[in-house]
């Protein structure tokens, strides 16, 4: 595990301190940033989540979702979470907060550009960071593969209308034109892009050694695109956050419940399954983790750089690696829990 994936909630919340200063200091500068936008897509942090999404999809190799027959049950046990089970425990929390235990800290309409954001990370499985999560559990890498690749494809069917449907459910208007906009140029171009530099990058050879030489080439960018856009984020709610310190407390709190029940729901199942451990590991893991970069994207391009729901997706990212990094722990240490 690399630096800057250890130390990432650091990183985020240096970003964070630095949006939230620069916002105080130099609003002009983040209006105009703000005013770039086309279709309601704006085109500075639009070019900032391509550098961030593109090359997690150059790392999914499509051609292992033919291994789909081998070990179904874990494949099985990661759809049923991140499909059947997650979107709807991550509104329900929504809903149960900012509808009822926080409803008198927050305004009506905040609550429900939370809750949205919330929604947005909910429907979003993890597609890089699982990578990480499965060499530090020891999981079985070529099984995670065909797990990424297969929640990839279900990604551009499910997404807008398991969306759609919570967002609708919370009484929050979709703009079903924009939402649909948002996965052509959040999953579904990334993902044809990935494929086709791989098949440049493979040739006829298999040649993984290019692959992972381009993909050493694109991390710095991928990082700083990270990066920039929190800092964007949170300059463009400087002032709202520094009224209102507390709205990352209660975000961050539901947030924190939802991963650490949804990997317990999908520790038991796997125990219940009789998977392997190397292969029940990564599946929890997959189920419990964001795919925060998309999440981030559709909710800016759904609610707007100022809205409560991108603030909810990034704080999504601060408090992800800190309780992933503990699933990690607690995944490794009961690894005797399972047939060997």
């Amino acid at each position: 595990m690399g630096i800057f994936e250890r130390y990432l909630s650091i990183w985020v919340a240096v970003s964070i301190a630095t949006g939230v200063g620069l916002g105080l200091v130099y609003p002009t500068v983040f209006e105009s940033i703000a005013a770039l936008t086309f279709a309601k897509v704006n085109l500075v942090v639009a070019v900032l989540i391509w550098v961030m999404i593109y090359p997690m999809m150059v790392q999914i190799d499509f051609s292992t979702i033919k291994e789909v027959g081998k070990n179904p049950k874990g494949l099985v046990l990661t759809v049923v979470i991140n499909w059947l089970i997650k979107p709807f425990t991550m509104a329900a929390l929504g809903w149960l907060f900012f509808e009822g235990i926080f409803a008198s800290y927050v305004s009506p309409q905040t609550a429900q550009e939370y809750i949205a954001g919330m929604i947005l990370l909910g429907v979003a499985p993890c597609t890089a960071m699982v990578f990480v999560w499965s060499q530090l559990t020891k999981g079985d890498a070529n099984y995670t593969l065909v797990q990424v690749s297969v929640n990839d494809v279900i990604m551009i069917f499910a997404f807008a209308p398991i969306a759609g449907l919570l967002l609708g459910v919370s009484n929050i208007h979709v703009p079903w034109d924009t939402l649909l906009i948002s996965v052509l140029l959040y999953v579904l171009l990334p993902l044809v892009a990935g494929i086709v530099t791989r098949k440049k990058l493979n040739g006829s050879n298999k040649n993984e050694a290019a692959i992972n030489s381009f993909l050493a080439r694109l991390k710095p960018y991928s990082v700083i695109g990270l990066l920039a856009t929190v800092v964007l984020l949170f300059g463009f709610q400087a002032n709202t956050i520094i009224s209102q310190p507390m709205n990352i407390v209660l975000i961050a709190i539901p947030l924190i419940l939802q991963t650490y029940g949804i990997f317990f729901i999908a520790y038991f199942a796997a125990l219940k399954l009789k998977l392997r451990h190397n292969i029940a590991a990564p599946a929890c893991l997959i189920g419990t983790s964001n795919f925060f970069e998309l999440a981030v994207a559709v909710a800016i391009s759904l609610f707007g750089l100022h809205s409560g729901a991108a603030l909810a997706t990034v704080v999504g990212v601060l408090v992800e690696v800190p309780v992933m990094l503990s699933l990690v722990a607690i995944v490794n240490k009961t690894k005797h829990w399972f047939n060997p």
